[in-house]
């Protein structure tokens, strides 16, 4: 059986926690940021969590 491949596109989007979370960034904060608030921008620099329910599609394009 060939070996499993990792999906590159979620090798450079994705990352695990040491506690086995996967982070994520968040999105709209590449462009057009003069309509935006200070404070939501503020808010997306931050990084956030994949939820339970997508975290086992995650895992899988990770081969975890």
């Amino acid at each position: 059986m060939p070996k499993m491949k990792t999906n590159s596109s979620a090798k450079k989007r994705f990352a695990l926690t040491g506690t086995g979370k996967i982070k994520r960034k968040h999105a709209f904060k590449r462009h057009i940021l003069t309509k935006k608030e200070t404070a939501r921008k503020r808010r997306l620099t931050n990084d956030g969590l994949v939820s339970k329910a997508d975290s086992n599609n995650v895992k899988a394009m990770l081969c975890m």
